[in-house]
């Protein structure tokens, strides 16, 4: 089955070279230029995912994302020319799956597209046996249920604090450095400036409970990475 994406973009150029390169890659695209119109579309039209520029006419994209998410159960990919992370962090709170800023690569928006659809159920894979288990002490993943809980309390993790936890526990006790996960998680190589991985890292000690400080899961190694510690 095609998945159903909106691209909510007030540029009409860039909204065209989205709309067309999903089309070759499977998916079924439309286009809205205007945000007012978008948040009536997506509640009547239920699209499987929703790319959502941040500055939009008539409704910008926070104040959609805001009033989408309570009954709206597809992924929202917020796209914004600005790489401002007091938005980013915002979108993300306000139930957004990911953020993206432009220019976006197609490649990346293509990978980052296809993990926000597994995560919001669009893409489970099957397969005979057991399902995957990962544990760790008392961190616990399921990646075909893309879910996970610590000491049996469910963690609240969008897609991009999944796919790195995920990441992190299948390397557990490695120090993974940027030029490594970056390639692994967004699909291009690591410029040297880019500050995403470290804020996912940021976003996801929080919801491990851990202090900053001194972190007990995820731990910061001086000038080298990131390690997740295997108890």
């Amino acid at each position: 089955m095609q998945n159903r994406v909106l691209v909510v973009e007030d540029d009409p150029r860039l909204a065209e070279m989205v709309r067309d390169y999903l089309r070759r890659e499977g998916f079924l695209v439309e286009v809205e230029g205007r945000g007012d119109r978008a948040l009536e579309r997506i509640r009547s039209e239920r699209p499987d995912a929703v790319l959502l520029d941040l500055r939009l006419p008539g409704t910008d994209g926070l104040s959609i994302c805001r009033a989408l998410r309570p009954d709206y159960g597809g992924a929202i990919l917020m796209m914004t020319a600005r790489g401002d992370e007091v938005d980013e962090v915002l979108g993300l709170e306000l139930g957004a799956d990911d953020y993206l800023t432009k220019p976006v690569r197609p490649r990346v928006l293509l990978a980052r597209l296809r993990a926000a659809l597994r995560h919001r159920g669009s893409g489970a894979g099957g397969g005979a046996g057991a399902p995957e288990l990962i544990r760790l002490g008392e961190l616990h993943i399921q990646p075909d249920r893309r879910s996970a809980t610590l000491a049996g309390r469910a963690l609240d993790l969008p897609t991009a604090e999944f796919d790195l936890l995920l990441y992190l526990a299948r390397n557990a006790g490695q120090v993974l450095t940027r030029e490594v996960l970056y390639p692994a998680l967004m699909g291009a190589p690591y410029d040297g400036l880019d500050r995403s991985i470290d804020l996912r890292v940021s976003r996801l000690r929080k919801k491990l409970g851990d202090s900053p400080r001194s972190p007990r899961w995820l731990k910061s190694v001086r000038g080298s990475g990131y390690l997740l510690v295997p108890e």
